[in-house]
């Protein structure tokens, strides 16, 4: 399941990493971007259960950890949820997408280990996880970094640092293979993609 992809992204983000020398400060601990919740697709979601799956093998008591933080956080999340609680699916429509900018900004992550600002399953991570703090171009064409790196960094050097801007395309590739091959559509969370796993 999404091998070349997550090979792809990682090969990518190592090279960012090597051009941004130390303009780029994401480091175990920085967790920043683990707050507030993000769609993720379903395919991303099968990776995150089977990482979950394998650390209950691995690591029975950090796995009831990252379990008890699922179900603090659908606690939080269900009352508000733009979306099919029953299949832990977003809506798609624009008033989804409007009520989804204020939904849950202040949550973290579940895998998300608090005492050591840690992913608990960063081995089977998002790629949207994989790919945050390296320069990358959004829809409207414009270099988006975290707000934690490149502070001194000169317009230049951002642009030198861009991650392969392939990568979207090739992700909304394999996520369509992905959900065409299983009957699925649209994107979850990751509190909703561990739920009962």
């Amino acid at each position: 399941m999404q091998q070349p992809l997550i090979q792809i992204v990682d090969a990518a983000l190592a090279s960012a990493t090597l051009r941004s020398g130390h303009h780029l400060v994401c480091k175990p601990g920085c967790s920043q971007c683990c707050i507030g919740v993000f769609p993720i697709a379903h395919e991303d979601a099968a990776r995150l259960r089977e990482g979950l799956e394998a650390l209950t093998q691995t690591d029975p008591a950090k796995a009831a950890r990252v379990n008890a933080r699922v179900q603090e956080s659908l606690t939080r999340l269900d009352p508000w949820f733009p979306g099919d609680l029953h299949t832990g699916i977003l809506n798609e429509d624009y008033e989804a997408a409007i009520l989804f900018e204020e939904f849950a900004n202040d949550e973290p992550c579940p895998v998300l280990d608090l005492d050591h600002g840690t992913c608990d399953l960063y081995q089977h991570r998002p790629i949207l996880c994989r790919t945050f703090g390296p320069p990358m171009r959004t829809a409207e064409d414009n270099l988006a970094t975290c707000e934690l790196c490149y502070i001194h960094a000169s317009t230049e050097e951002i642009a030198a640092c861009e991650l392969d801007p392939n990568i979207p395309a090739q992700e909304e590739a394999s996520n369509e293979a992905y959900n065409t091959a299983h009957g699925l559509h649209g994107q979850t969370l990751i509190a909703y993609a561990l739920r009962g796993a």
